[in-house]
C-alpha cells in the first residue's frame, strides 16, 4: 500500500516531492529525527484506530 501511494505521488506531483526533498535538506538533523519519529507515532495510532 505505502508504495502505491508513495508511487502515486512521484506520478501526480515530481515537483511537489523535489520541494520536500529540499525542505528536509535545510532542516537540521535533530528536527528531522523529531519528525521521524512523530511519523511513527502518529502510524501507530492510525494502525491502532483501523485495527479496533
Amino acid at each position: 500500500m505505502l508504495l502505491v501511494i508513495e508511487g502515486l505521488v512521484y506520478a501526480l506531483a515530481p515537483s511537489l516531492v523535489e520541494r520536500l526533498l529540499e525542505a528536509l535538506r535545510e532542516m537540521s538533523l535533530d528536527a528531522r529525527r523529531n519528525f521521524g519519529l512523530l511519523s511513527i507515532v502518529v502510524g501507530l495510532i492510525v494502525l491502532w484506530f483501523a485495527t479496533r
